[in-house]
């Protein structure tokens, strides 16, 4: 049996807060630094990830919740997501993330990696990555706009090949950690220790 988009509570929860025909955002807001946690934390984290990649998903479902309760929401960490997508489908999923608009942003980010083995495997992935788009309030009309915007995937482009040139990054997921450069989905343990040096040195 195919397993479904997501899971079922997941879903719910997101659904609650994307309403229908939520429209694409202006490329200003599209292009927007996507954040979580307090503009004041000590440390700043910053993720680059591919939608199309295991290990980022991986990060997202298993690592991420654990440093978001431990350290954003605890005000000691801010973490800053960048995409850096891998080939022509991840870089699709990007666009299509930032044009949810920012208070939707990280749901659908979430939506996305949960849901990553059905519309990246599939023999259509893109009809795929339409299907679970329109879960967060994104028409037909809206995917087909957002996926023509020239201006935001030669942006996220170019975002990228900085990153690649400013931090060596050459695989997903890399992070940034206040200047210090972390390859690899990493343990919840090994980011801890990571995490805490780094906010030791603020105090």
């Amino acid at each position: 049996m195919r397993q479904g988009v997501v899971g079922i509570a997941f879903l719910i929860g997101f659904l609650s807060v994307a309403p229908a025909n939520a429209g694409v955002v202006s490329l200003e807001e599209a292009l927007a630094e996507k954040a979580m946690g307090k503009e004041d934390a000590p440390v700043t984290m910053i993720e680059h990830s591919s939608l199309t990649c295991p290990h980022c998903a991986s990060f997202h479902k298993e690592t991420l919740p654990r440093i978001k309760k431990a350290y954003i929401d605890t005000g000691k960490v801010r973490l800053v997501y960048w995409d850096f997508p891998l080939g022509t489908l991840a870089l699709a999923a990007a666009m299509l993330a930032r044009c949810s608009g920012d208070s939707r942003y990280f749901g659908m980010l979430e939506v996305l990696f949960r849901s990553q083995e059905t519309w990246a495997r599939s023999n259509n992935p893109l009809a795929e990555l339409e299907r679970v788009v329109r879960f967060g309030g994104l028409s037909k009309t809206d995917v087909g706009e957002c996926l023509n915007n020239e201006g935001l995937m030669t942006a996220i482009q170019q975002r990228a090949a900085a990153a690649q040139n400013k931090f060596g990054i050459n695989s997903t997921p890399t992070f940034v950690i206040d200047g210090k450069v972390v390859p690899g989905a990493l343990s919840f343990g090994e980011f801890q220790k990571i995490l805490d040096e780094a906010v030791a040195k603020k105090r």
